[in-house]
């Protein structure tokens, strides 16, 4: 089974690639030549994606990056996040699925969910206007802080000792799944809502780590791929993102694996807040406000 999820996860990286490469020649940049990553972008996925590996997370604390240096426009940070966290968080799901046992049946079930969830949802956040991609985005973010409250006061479930599911419970699940990819589109993230669901059904919440990467893995090629044939995104961003990230992750899981993350998470938090200001803002400003901050 690992074999198949393997080989799979290669095919669907390949396929992405592809797309993204056609993508990047209507991408914009220099006439007749591909976008280039910027040094902050590249930056920023090498940070963003090493504390990811950790466990912290990347979409929140990107999010906060691009809204705090205005490197993206409001309206093309979901489609950025998804384009440029794609390949490495493939790479973090190779590692994730070898090191941690979690039912074949179970991964792959949730997975269908998590993709089907995800083509749904790309689609529609990529055609939504650009108000409500910064509401959207705020209320991603205040979500994502309560969590990591959660997290830090242990309120999570606690979970069981299960490493799989069967019956009415899988399907809960693979639905559940399908739900928390399409809302993922909007930067939210998948790892929480994960954690909670598997831990709410009676498995053991280290289990999530192989589910979530494994299920962002399969869903956000499908759903970059949707962003960037759709031009809604920054090229110039993501690849910085994605080359930067792919040096991040191999650092994070086998050279450091560990660090007391406490006051990051604190940190993380407090930014994570104010970008949600500043996002809710921006919307309450009206259409103008991200012309004004981008020099457009």
């Amino acid at each position: 089974m690992r074999a198949t999820a393997f080989a799979s996860l290669a095919a669907f990286a390949l396929s992405y690639l592809g797309v993204w490469l056609f993508s990047l020649r209507r991408a914009p940049g220099l006439p007749g030549q591909p976008a280039r990553p910027s040094l902050p972008a590249l930056f920023t996925g090498l940070i963003t994606n090493f504390f990811d590996t950790l466990g912290i997370g990347s979409f929140a604390t990107t999010t906060a990056i691009f809204k705090l240096t205005r490197m993206v426009p409001d309206q093309l940070i979901p489609g950025t996040l998804n384009a440029g966290h794609t390949l490495p968080t493939i790479f973090q799901a190779f590692i994730y699925i070898a090191a941690i046992q979690v039912d074949p049946a179970t991964l792959l079930v949730m997975i269908a969910g998590a993709v089907a969830g995800a083509w749904f949802g790309a689609g529609w956040v990529a055609r939504l206007p650009k108000r409500s991609v910064q509401l959207g985005v705020a209320a991603a973010l205040l979500v994502a802080c309560a969590v990591m409250l959660m997290r830090e006061f242990g309120l999570f479930p606690p979970g069981g000792d299960a490493v799989g599911l069967q019956g009415p419970a899988l399907l809960l699940a693979a639905a559940a799944n399908a739900i928390f990819a399409a809302i993922s589109t909007l930067g939210i993230g998948f790892y929480a809502p994960c954690m909670t669901l598997v831990s709410l059904l009676g498995m053991n919440p280290v289990t999530a780590f192989p589910i979530m990467m494994g299920s962002s893995a399969f869903l956000m090629p499908v759903a970059s791929a949707r962003f960037v044939l759709r031009g809604a995104y920054s090229a110039t961003a993501a690849l910085g993102l994605a080359i930067g990230g792919m040096a991040g992750v191999p650092v994070a899981a086998f050279i450091v694996k560990s660090l007391p993350l406490t006051q990051v998470r604190w940190l993380v938090m407090a930014v994570i807040l104010y970008t949600a200001a500043a996002m809710l803002r921006s919307a309450r400003k009206g259409p103008n406000a991200d012309q004004e901050n981008h020099g457009v």
